[in-house]
Protein backbone atom coordinates (compact mmCIF):
# COMPACT_ATOMS: atom_id res chain seq x y z
CA UNK A 1 0.00 0.00 0.00
CA UNK A 2 1.29 3.04 -1.50
CA UNK A 3 2.49 5.36 2.34
CA UNK A 4 0.93 9.24 2.32
CA UNK A 5 3.59 11.82 1.42
CA UNK A 6 1.88 14.80 2.75
CA UNK A 7 -0.87 14.76 5.35
CA UNK A 8 -4.45 14.01 4.61
CA UNK A 9 -4.75 14.37 0.75
CA UNK A 10 -7.61 15.96 -1.08
CA UNK A 11 -9.85 13.29 -3.20
CA UNK A 12 -11.66 14.04 -6.18
CA UNK A 13 -15.26 14.79 -5.53
CA UNK A 14 -17.46 15.75 -1.96
CA UNK A 15 -18.57 12.73 -0.03
CA UNK A 16 -21.53 14.44 0.75
CA UNK A 17 -23.24 13.79 -2.92
CA UNK A 18 -22.71 10.11 -2.55
CA UNK A 19 -24.27 9.99 1.14
CA UNK A 20 -27.40 12.18 -0.17
CA UNK A 21 -27.12 9.49 -3.61
CA UNK A 22 -28.07 10.51 -6.80
CA UNK A 23 -31.39 12.18 -7.18
CA UNK A 24 -31.48 14.22 -10.08
CA UNK A 25 -30.31 18.32 -9.92
CA UNK A 26 -30.16 17.51 -5.81
CA UNK A 27 -27.04 15.10 -6.25
CA UNK A 28 -25.00 18.36 -6.63
CA UNK A 29 -26.60 20.16 -4.34
CA UNK A 30 -23.42 21.19 -1.86
CA UNK A 31 -20.71 20.23 -3.96
CA UNK A 32 -18.13 22.74 -4.18
CA UNK A 33 -18.01 24.62 -7.58
CA UNK A 34 -14.47 25.24 -8.73
CA UNK A 35 -13.19 29.02 -9.13
CA UNK A 36 -10.58 29.26 -10.88
CA UNK A 37 -8.91 32.20 -9.32
CA UNK A 38 -6.48 31.43 -6.76
CA UNK A 39 -6.28 34.40 -3.83
CA UNK A 40 -2.71 35.59 -3.16
CA UNK A 41 -4.78 34.99 0.61
CA UNK A 42 -5.01 31.50 0.01
CA UNK A 43 -2.52 28.89 1.88
CA UNK A 44 -2.73 26.52 -0.75
CA UNK A 45 -2.31 22.30 0.50
CA UNK A 46 0.98 20.63 -1.15
CA UNK A 47 0.71 20.29 -4.85
CA UNK A 48 3.12 16.98 -5.27
CA UNK A 49 -0.56 15.35 -4.03
CA UNK A 50 -0.25 11.54 -5.44
CA UNK A 51 -3.50 10.02 -6.85
CA UNK A 52 -5.56 8.11 -4.98
CA UNK A 53 -7.67 5.86 -7.13
CA UNK A 54 -8.44 2.02 -6.04
CA UNK A 55 -7.43 -0.71 -9.04
CA UNK A 56 -9.59 -0.87 -12.13
CA UNK A 57 -12.21 -3.75 -11.96
CA UNK A 58 -10.88 -6.12 -14.09
CA UNK A 59 -8.10 -6.24 -16.49
CA UNK A 60 -10.26 -5.95 -19.71
CA UNK A 61 -11.11 -2.27 -18.16
CA UNK A 62 -7.42 -1.57 -17.30
CA UNK A 63 -6.34 -2.39 -20.72
CA UNK A 64 -9.32 -0.71 -22.41
CA UNK A 65 -8.48 2.23 -20.36
CA UNK A 66 -4.51 2.18 -21.63
CA UNK A 67 -5.40 1.39 -25.27
CA UNK A 68 -6.97 4.78 -24.89
CA UNK A 69 -4.05 6.34 -23.42
CA UNK A 70 -1.33 5.21 -25.78
CA UNK A 71 -3.35 5.44 -28.95
CA UNK A 72 -4.02 9.23 -28.32
CA UNK A 73 -0.26 9.81 -26.82
CA UNK A 74 0.99 8.03 -30.07
CA UNK A 75 -1.32 10.00 -32.19
CA UNK A 76 -0.61 13.34 -30.87
CA UNK A 77 3.31 12.25 -30.79
CA UNK A 78 4.81 15.46 -32.21
CA UNK A 79 2.45 17.55 -29.88
CA UNK A 80 3.51 18.69 -26.23
CA UNK A 81 0.00 20.63 -25.07
CA UNK A 82 -2.37 18.81 -23.82
CA UNK A 83 -2.23 15.30 -20.90
CA UNK A 84 -4.13 12.15 -21.13
CA UNK A 85 -4.54 10.07 -18.22
CA UNK A 86 -7.20 7.41 -16.20
CA UNK A 87 -8.18 6.25 -13.25
CA UNK A 88 -6.19 9.23 -11.17
CA UNK A 89 -7.47 11.51 -8.95
CA UNK A 90 -8.80 15.25 -9.77
CA UNK A 91 -7.83 17.56 -6.74
CA UNK A 92 -10.39 20.67 -7.39
CA UNK A 93 -11.21 22.32 -4.50
CA UNK A 94 -10.14 23.00 -0.54
CA UNK A 95 -13.25 21.20 0.83
CA UNK A 96 -12.71 17.63 -1.03
CA UNK A 97 -13.15 15.20 1.17
CA UNK A 98 -12.31 11.24 0.88
CA UNK A 99 -15.10 8.78 -0.64
CA UNK A 100 -13.99 5.71 -1.69
CA UNK A 101 -17.65 4.84 -3.71
CA UNK A 102 -16.74 8.01 -6.17
CA UNK A 103 -13.34 7.86 -9.07
CA UNK A 104 -11.73 9.22 -10.80
CA UNK A 105 -12.37 9.47 -14.76
CA UNK A 106 -11.46 6.39 -16.53
CA UNK A 107 -9.68 7.98 -19.54
CA UNK A 108 -9.42 12.06 -19.69
CA UNK A 109 -7.60 14.84 -21.86
CA UNK A 110 -6.66 18.02 -20.73
CA UNK A 111 -5.91 20.60 -23.42
CA UNK A 112 -3.91 23.46 -23.60
CA UNK A 113 -1.22 22.62 -20.39
CA UNK A 114 2.80 20.65 -20.45
CA UNK A 115 2.86 17.61 -21.51
CA UNK A 116 4.50 15.59 -18.54
CA UNK A 117 4.02 12.89 -16.15
CA UNK A 118 1.90 13.45 -12.99
CA UNK A 119 1.11 11.98 -9.76
CA UNK A 120 -2.33 13.36 -10.12
CA UNK A 121 -4.32 15.92 -11.89
CA UNK A 122 -4.37 18.92 -9.03
CA UNK A 123 -6.55 21.87 -10.60
CA UNK A 124 -4.93 25.25 -8.97
CA UNK A 125 -1.54 24.26 -9.55
CA UNK A 126 -2.71 23.78 -13.56
CA UNK A 127 -3.54 27.21 -13.81
CA UNK A 128 -7.70 26.44 -13.26
CA UNK A 129 -7.48 23.66 -16.23
CA UNK A 130 -10.18 20.94 -16.23
CA UNK A 131 -10.65 18.40 -18.57
CA UNK A 132 -11.76 18.52 -21.59
CA UNK A 133 -12.96 15.29 -22.39
CA UNK A 134 -14.25 12.31 -19.90
CA UNK A 135 -15.21 8.95 -21.16
CA UNK A 136 -16.11 6.33 -18.16
CA UNK A 137 -16.18 2.47 -19.15
CA UNK A 138 -19.02 0.92 -17.26
CA UNK A 139 -19.44 -1.66 -15.13
CA UNK A 140 -21.87 -3.56 -13.04
CA UNK A 141 -20.64 -1.96 -10.19
CA UNK A 142 -20.18 1.49 -12.18
CA UNK A 143 -22.90 2.23 -14.49
CA UNK A 144 -25.42 3.84 -12.40
CA UNK A 145 -22.96 6.93 -11.00
CA UNK A 146 -21.43 6.55 -14.03
CA UNK A 147 -25.08 7.86 -15.98
CA UNK A 148 -26.12 9.41 -12.93
CA UNK A 149 -23.89 11.18 -10.11
CA UNK A 150 -20.90 11.31 -12.39
CA UNK A 151 -22.75 13.11 -15.41
CA UNK A 152 -24.34 15.50 -13.12
CA UNK A 153 -20.62 16.32 -11.55
CA UNK A 154 -19.33 16.42 -14.64
CA UNK A 155 -21.92 19.00 -16.08
CA UNK A 156 -22.68 21.52 -13.22
CA UNK A 157 -18.87 20.98 -11.02
CA UNK A 158 -16.57 20.33 -13.74
CA UNK A 159 -18.12 21.97 -16.21
CA UNK A 160 -16.05 19.24 -18.62
CA UNK A 161 -17.51 20.18 -22.15
CA UNK A 162 -17.33 16.51 -23.46
CA UNK A 163 -18.81 13.54 -21.38
CA UNK A 164 -18.83 10.11 -23.11
CA UNK A 165 -19.64 6.26 -21.48
CA UNK A 166 -19.27 2.89 -23.14
CA UNK A 167 -20.85 0.09 -21.91
CA UNK A 168 -18.86 -3.12 -23.35
CA UNK A 169 -21.22 -5.51 -22.77
CA UNK A 170 -23.93 -4.24 -24.74
CA UNK A 171 -22.12 -1.87 -26.74
CA UNK A 172 -23.81 1.19 -26.02
CA UNK A 173 -21.89 4.05 -26.60
CA UNK A 174 -23.05 7.11 -25.61
CA UNK A 175 -22.01 11.16 -25.87
CA UNK A 176 -23.05 14.68 -25.03
CA UNK A 177 -21.19 18.16 -24.97
CA UNK A 178 -21.89 21.02 -22.74
CA UNK A 179 -24.27 23.85 -24.09
CA UNK A 180 -25.08 26.57 -22.16
CA UNK A 181 -24.12 24.70 -19.07
CA UNK A 182 -26.38 21.86 -19.80
CA UNK A 183 -25.67 18.18 -21.75
CA UNK A 184 -26.42 17.67 -24.55
CA UNK A 185 -26.86 14.31 -26.33
CA UNK A 186 -24.53 13.65 -29.47
CA UNK A 187 -25.83 12.27 -32.43
CA UNK A 188 -24.06 9.29 -33.73
CA UNK A 189 -22.86 8.97 -37.53
CA UNK A 190 -24.03 5.88 -39.40
CA UNK A 191 -21.23 4.03 -38.60
CA UNK A 192 -22.39 4.21 -35.01
CA UNK A 193 -19.50 6.65 -34.25
CA UNK A 194 -19.34 9.81 -32.30
CA UNK A 195 -17.73 13.02 -32.94
CA UNK A 196 -15.54 14.57 -30.52
CA UNK A 197 -14.97 18.31 -31.50
CA UNK A 198 -12.50 19.20 -28.46
CA UNK A 199 -10.38 15.82 -29.92
CA UNK A 200 -10.72 16.58 -33.58
CA UNK A 201 -11.48 12.86 -33.42
CA UNK A 202 -14.26 9.81 -33.11
CA UNK A 203 -15.09 7.75 -30.49
CA UNK A 204 -16.04 4.15 -31.94
CA UNK A 205 -16.50 0.53 -31.19
CA UNK A 206 -14.60 -1.99 -32.91
CA UNK A 207 -13.83 -5.54 -32.30
CA UNK A 208 -15.29 -4.68 -28.69
CA UNK A 209 -13.25 -2.00 -28.05
CA UNK A 210 -13.79 1.44 -27.34
CA UNK A 211 -11.43 3.47 -30.34
CA UNK A 212 -10.30 6.72 -31.38
CA UNK A 213 -10.67 7.11 -35.14
CA UNK A 214 -9.64 10.13 -37.24
CA UNK A 215 -11.52 11.80 -39.78
CA UNK A 216 -10.89 9.48 -42.41
CA UNK A 217 -12.03 7.17 -40.61
CA UNK A 218 -8.83 5.13 -39.52
CA UNK A 219 -8.87 3.56 -36.35
CA UNK A 220 -6.07 5.43 -34.79
CA UNK A 221 -3.53 2.43 -33.57
CA UNK A 222 -1.35 2.14 -30.23
CA UNK A 223 2.15 2.57 -30.66
CA UNK A 224 2.68 -1.28 -29.86
CA UNK A 225 -0.19 -1.70 -32.76
CA UNK A 226 1.69 0.36 -35.49
CA UNK A 227 4.98 -1.53 -34.51
CA UNK A 228 3.18 -4.70 -34.97
CA UNK A 229 1.79 -3.27 -38.38
CA UNK A 230 4.94 -2.11 -38.98
CA UNK A 231 6.10 -5.81 -38.42
CA UNK A 232 3.38 -7.36 -40.63
CA UNK A 233 3.95 -4.82 -43.50
CA UNK A 234 7.53 -4.99 -43.04
CA UNK A 235 6.97 -8.97 -43.48
CA UNK A 236 4.32 -8.77 -46.37
CA UNK A 237 7.25 -6.87 -48.20
CA UNK A 238 10.08 -9.35 -47.32
CA UNK A 239 7.79 -12.09 -48.83
CA UNK A 240 6.31 -10.27 -51.86
CA UNK A 241 10.36 -9.41 -52.50
CA UNK A 242 10.85 -13.33 -52.39
CA UNK A 243 8.55 -13.98 -54.23
CA UNK A 244 9.74 -11.62 -56.93
CA UNK A 245 13.13 -12.97 -56.83
CA UNK A 246 11.95 -16.48 -57.35
CA UNK A 247 10.09 -15.38 -60.24
CA UNK A 248 13.31 -13.20 -61.44
CA UNK A 249 14.98 -16.36 -61.00
CA UNK A 250 13.02 -18.82 -62.84
CA UNK A 251 12.59 -16.15 -65.76
CA UNK A 252 16.15 -16.20 -66.17
CA UNK A 253 16.20 -20.21 -65.98
CA UNK A 254 13.77 -19.87 -68.94
CA UNK A 255 15.68 -17.77 -71.28
CA UNK A 256 18.74 -19.93 -70.17
CA UNK A 257 16.96 -23.13 -71.08
CA UNK A 258 15.50 -21.60 -74.08
CA UNK A 259 19.10 -19.70 -74.99
CA UNK A 260 20.38 -23.44 -74.96
CA UNK A 261 17.79 -24.86 -76.81
CA UNK A 262 18.53 -22.56 -79.65
CA UNK A 263 22.20 -23.11 -79.69
CA UNK A 264 21.46 -27.24 -79.48
CA UNK A 265 19.03 -26.61 -82.95
CA UNK A 266 21.68 -24.16 -84.28
CA UNK A 267 24.18 -27.08 -83.94
CA UNK A 268 21.70 -29.89 -85.05
CA UNK A 269 21.57 -27.82 -87.92
CA UNK A 270 25.10 -27.33 -88.86
CA UNK A 271 25.67 -30.63 -88.32
CA UNK A 272 22.75 -31.74 -90.71
CA UNK A 273 24.10 -29.57 -93.73
CA UNK A 274 27.83 -30.68 -93.02
CA UNK A 275 26.19 -34.22 -93.59
CA UNK A 276 24.46 -33.17 -96.76
CA UNK A 277 27.09 -31.09 -98.41
CA UNK A 278 29.56 -34.37 -97.32
CA UNK A 279 27.29 -36.00 -99.84
CA UNK A 280 27.12 -33.90 -102.43
CA UNK A 281 23.62 -32.31 -101.66
CA UNK A 282 23.32 -28.45 -101.41
CA UNK A 283 21.42 -28.10 -98.22
CA UNK A 284 20.18 -24.69 -99.16
CA UNK A 285 18.34 -26.08 -102.13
Amino acid sequence: MRERQVGKPLTAFHSSALEAGYNGASATEGLPMYQPQVSADVIWPPTDLWSDEPPMESDWHRKQMQLLIDALEGHWCDRQDFYCSGNLTIYYSLTQRKSEDFRGPDFFVVLGCERRERRSWTVWEEGGRLPNVIAEILSDSTAEVDRGLKKQIYQDVLRVPEYFWFDPQSGELCGFHLVEGRYVPLEVDEQGRLWSAQLGLYFGVYEGRLRLVTGEGEVIPTPTERAQQERERAEQERERAEVAERQAQSESLRAEQERQRAEQAEAQAQRLAERLRSLGVDPQT
